[in-house]
């Protein structure tokens, strides 16, 4: 019996495996065999083009990394990019997050569906012509300029909201809005009434309903919603290219003019191979992180007393972070060091994941 089971199972592994290694094979040649190639050719070094070709040295060396690891110029890009996206995805959880809550909660059952179909809407116009009304809104005699100079808020138009960081963020927080709303309400839709009525009826207040167990519940949804938003933001070329000026330049505006404007296709290869591995620690470390945070509130007590607590260890260690980044060899001797400092903390946090249990905010 288990012979013949056995074989049912090699059987059934074989036909699975069959079915799916056109699919796997197609993944490889579209992700993993170009992924490989830029890798290569970061190690590569540029030479003089010749007729019309780029002529490249094949043997391997680390001259570029190193380049752009003590290169302020390029520390500062990456700081740049991990600083708008990071406040993209904070704007965008944070005004998500109510309209989420506000559908789960206080929308009619039967009317829900309508309220998702709005948030949709958006996408049925291109990326690009959203862009662009970004750029006429926040114009220098755009609507928000003229309204605010009609209502006498202001006495000349501001210039601080176009072609910078700031016209950035919010043009990328109007596009990823309903990316970050269906994770967050589907997982506020997950969440079992009777618990909320059960927290109610023990004697907690609405505040500390919210925060005590329909927050930790939603936990999920908003991991999600902040790796939806996170991760494609800080690679974003088309935004930063139309609003955001000199001051709002991203990494992806770097890697392009690398190789199109000034062809060293190896430099433009390591700075997205860096942008990956900086992208994938500082993911690791937040998520981790936001563990050892939430843990510390529970341990604290929950309310805004942990809230509190868990807010004051955040800010300082994202603090001493930003400045390692921001300050590089004049802060730790090389800045090859910068990033040996996230491989460490990456490390640390990988170690906590494994430590901390599974607790009631679900992450």
């Amino acid at each position: 019996m288990s012979g013949s089971l056995a074989k049912m199972m090699r059987s059934d592994a074989g036909k699975g495996l069959t079915l799916v290694s056109p699919t796997l094979i197609y993944a490889l040649l579209l992700l993993a065999a170009p992924l490989a190639s830029i890798v290569l050719l970061s190690f590569w070094t540029q030479l003089a083009t010749v007729a019309g070709q780029a002529q490249f040295d094949r043997t391997l060396q680390l001259s570029n990394y190193r380049e752009a690891l003590t290169d302020p110029l390029y520390r500062a890009l990456m700081l740049r990019s991990l600083r708008i996206s990071g406040m993209v995805m904070l704007v965008t959880v944070v005004l998500a997050f109510p309209v989420a809550y506000f559908i789960s909660f206080h929308v009619r059952p039967d009317r829900k569906s309508l309220w998702l179909f709005l948030i949709t809407i958006p996408f049925w116009t291109s990326y690009l012509i959203r862009v662009f009304l970004w750029r006429v809104i926040l114009a220098y005699d755009g609507p928000v300029n003229s309204g605010l100079l009609a209502l006498g808020v202001i006495d000349e138009p501001l210039g601080w909201i176009l072609y910078n960081a700031n016209s950035v963020v919010i043009t990328l927080a109007h596009a990823y809005a309903p990316f970050a709303i269906l994770p967050i309400f589907v997982a506020l839709e997950k969440i079992d009434r009777s618990l909320l009525e059960a927290a109610r009826d023990l004697g907690e207040s609405k505040a500390m309903t919210f925060l005590r167990v329909t927050l930790p519940l939603a936990m999920p949804g908003v991991l999600a919603a902040v790796l939806i938003v996170f991760i494609p933001t800080i690679g974003d070329y088309v935004t930063p290219q139309l609003v955001g000026g000199s001051g709002g330049t991203m990494i992806a505006n770097n890697i392009h003019a690398q190789i199109f404007a000034l062809n060293d296709r190896p430099m433009g290869a390591t700075l997205a191979v860096l942008a990956m591995l900086i992208v994938a620690m500082v993911l690791l470390w937040g998520i981790a992180r936001a563990r050892f945070w939430l843990w510390l509130m529970d341990r604290a007590g929950g309310g805004f007393a942990g809230i509190g607590l868990a807010l004051a260890v955040a800010v300082a260690e994202i603090t001493v972070i930003r400045v390692a980044f921001s300050q590089g060899p004049a802060l730790i001797g090389a800045g090859a060091s910068v990033i040996a400092l996230l491989l460490v903390a990456t490390a640390l946090s990988a170690f906590i994941l494994w430590r901390l249990p599974k607790g009631r905010w679900g992450i």
